[in-house]
């Protein structure tokens, strides 16, 4: 393995030249800090700011890990569309808890979430569906999501076959096998990169109504 593929350790130098940052405040309320992080991570990043690892495990207990897209977050949770008939959506129907990860570079933090996850209601699936640009539901429907792919020829056939049905108008109904699912955090933990590697970590985790929080070391 070259060890030149790989950026070096940064030197005290450039630890100096990156200046102090304040730490992360103390806060009852993680949703409302995440949702701030969220809106400084829109301005600052190049695309795709809520880009999300989710990971689940199989029936075998091995543990999986993709990127996919928040689509909405409250009190309630973080929510995310997919082919419920995938591979993250069968393990999540089998064992319905999960973890997140938010990565932004340009700030240089991070958020890891833990929790039990349910699927939102039809009536949110079709809402968040009918707002997908046509040719996105399209391809959502021709979608065998997570399963062998013969040839994309075949995908692609099927793509011109449901565009031949719905043409791009706006009525193309959501399939009953794509939905979305939402994780009830029971911990959330916010990072962010400090000078020396002396990272600040802060916890909350569930505790009755509320949270309580605590400092941990980097």
């Amino acid at each position: 393995m070259s060890s030149s593929l790989i950026p070096p350790t940064p030197s005290a130098a450039d630890y100096a030249d990156s200046g102090d940052r304040a730490l992360i405040p103390e806060t009852a309320d993680p949703i409302a800090l995440f949702q701030q992080w969220m809106a400084d991570a829109r301005a600052s990043e190049p695309n795709d700011a809520n880009a999300m690892s989710l990971a689940t495990v199989d029936s075998g207990g091995n543990p999986d890990v993709r990127i996919v897209l928040l689509k909405g977050v409250d009190a309630a949770g973080f929510t995310f569309f997919t082919n419920l008939e995938s591979a993250k959506g069968v393990q999540l129907a089998a064992q319905p808890s999960a973890a997140l990860g938010f990565h932004w570079k340009s700030l240089r933090r991070q958020v890891r979430i833990r929790g039990s996850v349910t699927r939102v209601s039809d009536g949110e699936a079709d809402a968040y569906f009918a707002s997908r640009a046509a040719q996105s539901r399209i391809s959502a429907i021709a979608s065998d999501q997570s399963r062998p792919m013969a040839d994309r020829a075949v995908f692609e056939q099927r793509i011109a076959e449901v565009s031949t049905v719905y043409g791009d108008g706006p009525d193309i109904p959501r399939p009953e096998f794509w939905g979305g699912f939402r994780l009830a955090p029971t911990e959330i933990e916010f990072w962010q990169d400090q000078a020396f590697r002396m990272h600040d970590r802060l916890k909350l985790y569930r505790k009755g109504e509320g949270w309580v929080s605590l400092r941990l070391y980097p």
